[in-house]
């Protein structure tokens, strides 16, 4: 990836109206972001690997390439976990609920207050701002901004959300999450779309997955609390 330096924080904004596209940028200016711009899907993608900027603003009915399409693309093909903030007409809880299964950080519906989606972007990038470190243990290593954990020197491939999972482990070393509080750390705004219930799956297939890599048990269970991970 060839990409560009930018000063400051950059923020791509995909938007096919040029007038909300405009209004957005103003804001983002006036708080200081530099801001990149796209009109549709492809431009989207062509942007990204140019510039790979801090956060991405994504309208979801672009011409062309969707913008579900490139969230996916970001997540699965990138293998990235750049902040993603949705910003769509689609009102449906429905809607929303596949946003965050694709990986989005945030969702605002149109109509929006744009002062608002200031105060959203801050907090996303607040959230997600160790993204741009690693963590190091002994023999594992996570690489927040490119998606990508190693264990002894191989690549362990995980989905979206074992990676997340992991994640808010390895930023919280030794110490003991129930599951509401990794839910908690895992999501925002109460979007919960994994269950506190299914979330011992979720774990049971990332110790596995770690497993086949290390005999050590960097994640153990902690009767009657939830669980740790134990930097080892």
């Amino acid at each position: 990836m060839n990409q560009k330096s930018l000063i400051g924080k950059s923020v791509l904004v995909v938007e096919d109206d040029p007038k909300i596209r405009n209004l957005v940028k103003i804001y983002l200016q006036k708080d200081g972001y530099e801001v990149i711009e796209a009109v549709n899907g492809l431009e989207a993608k062509q942007k990204i690997e140019e510039y790979d900027p801090c956060i991405l603003i994504l309208d979801l009915m672009l011409p062309g390439i969707s913008g579900e399409e490139v969230c996916t693309w970001v997540r699965e093909d990138l293998k990235s976990l750049m902040p993603i903030i949705m910003l769509t007409a689609k009102v449906s809880e429905r809607d929303r609920i596949n946003g965050f299964h694709l990986g989005a950080d945030d969702y605002v519906v149109k109509p929006f207050s744009p002062a608002e989606l200031m105060v959203r972007i801050e907090a996303v990038l607040r959230r997600t701002a160790s993204r741009c470190g690693k963590l190091t243990f002994t023999g594992f290593t996570i690489k927040p901004a490119k998606g990508e954990v190693w264990i002894n020197g191989e690549q362990l491939e995980l989905t979206h959300f074992e990676f997340k999972l992991l994640h808010t482990f390895m930023q919280h070393p030794d110490q003991v999450l129930s599951r509401d509080q990794i839910l908690n750390m895992i999501y925002e705004n109460n979007e919960k779309v994994v269950s506190d219930r299914t979330i011992d799956v979720h774990i049971k297939h990332l110790r596995e997955k770690i497993k086949e890599k290390t005999p050590k048990d960097y994640i153990q269970t902690v009767r009657g609390m939830g669980y740790k991970f134990v930097a080892l």
